[in-house]
Formats: structure tokens, C-alpha cells, sequence
């Protein structure tokens, strides 16, 4: 089968272990993301499978009518939201997800609070300019941690706080504030009072229409001026633009972000604030992660070549 694995940003599927599945198949890999719909075409219209990573690529109806070839999507993770999955059913393309896992970005945003919190980039950059101890970081003893979206990787998050021995505060739909108060944490009274009591404020929702902007100008300004907004979820939880301007004003006084509005984002203004840590989306990139995803992108894409039954979005 001809397959097409697209935005492969630092060249290593071919380098993973799952990559043995696709022996005998004409696999074409590309490690770059084009917006462009004629580029786009151009480039998938050979292709009989693609082998999606994660939602780097939207799938849309007007890209999938001029793909004839088309039989099969393998997705990476466990969300589709980038694909037309309408379109998909009209055309009888099958559509496959995986399982995630919540380790890696759970990882990522303890480290993320660490790097803010203590300057960590800056106090990297000073030292290897010749400098010593320019900063004066702030530590997570005793502070309070909010986890706004107690689901995988909010309650690792809260667990990673707990630790630290910081105070957890929770705010979210009622089963998650549930959960969270049958773990022994705290719940907020509101999601305005989240706000003004969190030292550090972590967001892990799912990005759908009742989240989408969830995060307003108006909550932002209820932060404390030392206090730490992290987002490693999806930027537009936040209100467009609400982050950058909170910054500036200085409340919150800092954030750490791995997740921005348009990706990849060279060019985004949160990335010029002396007070915004930030990283390329890194949450679910590691090595461990990978070879789940890819192995069960994988291994769906060959059962659906053998004719097995697969589970599929589109069925």
C-alpha cells in the first residue's frame, strides 16, 4: 500500500521501533507542515493510507475530495478533531485512533513550572554569557497549585504538586471537582476564584466548543501579579490575544506555554515577553510516547490492510 506519514518534524519514525510494522509497503515521509491546499493535494495524492501525527495536518472536505486514492486515516493519539470525519464517511475513508498517554505531558508542565519559577532559561543564557545569579526565583513549598480539568494529566500534574508540597486547588465540571475532592484536594468555589487564589494555575481541558475561549481577559486579570498561568493543553482555551495582553499588564506576571494558536509558531507574539517561558509543543514528544502512538497507528493500518476488523470513527 502506498502511505503517506506527513509532518514528521525531527525525522524519527523511520528511527522507531514500530517502523518495523510497515515493512513491504511503499512508506513516504515528510518533516514539514504545508498550509498551502494545491501543495497539499500535490503531495497526498498518491497516497492510499496517511499516518497522521497527532493534529499537525486538518484533514478538511475540500482537501479530501481531490485525494480519489484515498482509503485509509491512521491517526497518532486518540483525537481526530483536525479530520472531516462527515467527509470521510461520504467518501468511505476509514478513519482509526490510537491510545495517548499522559505521563510525557505531565513531565513537561512540572518542568515548565520549574523553569518559570526559578528563571531557569534566563539563568541558563547569563551563565554561558559569563554571568552568575541574576535572578531571584520563587519556590512551590507551600504555594497553592490550581489544576483547572482534573482528567489524565491534570490529577498527574496535582499528584507532581502534592509532592512538592504545595496546596491543590481543583476547578472544573462537576465529575471532575468529584473526583478531585474524593482524592482528598480542595476545591475551588468558582472558576473566578480559582484564579485569584492559584500561585501557579495549570490548564488540562480538552479543546471543544463549551471549552474554546473558557479562559477570559477578565480571568486572567483576577491573577495574582507574581502568579504563573501554564498552558500545555491547547492555546485557544485561552481568549485570542487575552495572554499577551495579561502579560504586558502583569497579571499574571509570568506564563509557560508549549501550545500556541497557529503551529509551528516562529513568529508568536507571546515569544518576544521576557515574562512567557515557552517550548514548540513538546508535551507529547518523547521517545516512549512515540512508540506508543506509532505502534498503534501502525498496527491499526495493517489490520485494515488485511481485511481485519478494525475500530473505526467513521464506521
Amino acid at each position: 500500500m502506498n502511505i503517506v506519514i506527513s509532518d514528521d518534524y525531527q525525522d524519527c519514525v523511520r528511527h522507531l521501533a514500530a517502523f518495523d510494522l510497515l515493512k513491504g509497503h511503499d512508506v513516504t515521509i515528510y518533516n514539514d507542515t504545508l498550509t498551502d491546499l494545491d501543495a497539499l493535494v500535490a503531495r497526498f495524492q498518491p497516497a492510499e493510507a496517511l499516518v497522521l501525527i497527532r493534529e499537525r495536518t486538518p484533514i478538511t472536505a475540500e482537501l479530501l475530495e481531490r485525494l480519489p486514492n484515498l482509503k485509509v486515516i491512521s491517526q497518532t493519539g486518540g483525537g481526530a478533531a483536525h479530520v472531516d470525519l462527515d467527509a470521510c464517511r461520504r467518501r468511505g475513508i476509514t478513519v482509526m485512533t490510537g491510545r495517548g498517554s499522559p505521563y510525557a505531558a505531565a513531565e513537561l508542565t512540572w518542568g515548565l513550572i520549574l523553569s518559570a519559577m526559578r528563571h531557569l532559561p534566563q539563568e541558563v543564557a547569563n551563565l554561558k554569557a559569563g554571568g552568575w545569579q541574576r535572578t531571584l526565583g520563587t519556590g512551590l513549598k507551600g504555594r497553592t497549585l490550581g489544576i483547572f480539568g482534573y482528567g489524565k494529566i491534570g490529577s498527574l500534574v496535582a499528584r507532581y504538586g502534592k509532592a512538592f508540597e504545595m496546596d491543590v486547588l481543583v476547578w472544573g465540571r462537576e465529575g471532575t471537582r468529584q473526583r478531585a475532592l474524593e482524592d482528598g484536594l480542595r476545591v475551588a468555589q468558582s472558576q473566578e476564584d480559582l484564579f485569584q487564589s492559584a500561585d501557579v494555575l495549570s490548564l488540562h481541558l480538552r479543546l471543544n466548543s463549551d471549552t474554546r475561549g473558557i479562559v477570559t481577559a477578565e480571568h486572567l486579570a483576577l491573577m495574582k501579579p507574581e502568579a504563573l498561568l501554564v498552558n500545555t493543553s491547547r492555546a485557544p482555551l485561552v481568549a485570542s490575544g487575552a495572554l499577551f495582553n495579561a502579560l504586558k499588564a502583569g497579571r499574571p506576571g509570568r506564563a509557560a506555554v508549549d501550545v500556541f494558536e497557529e503551529e509551528p509558531a516562529p513568529h508568536d507574539p507571546l515569544l518576544t515577553l521576557p515574562n512567557c517561558v515557552a517550548t514548540p509543543h513538546l508535551g507529547y514528544v518523547e521517545q516512549d510516547g512515540y512508540e506508543l502512538y506509532f505502534g498503534d497507528a501502525f498496527t491499526n493500518l495493517i489490520a485494515f490492510i488485511n481485511g481485519e476488523p478494525v475500530a473505526s470513527l467513521t464506521a
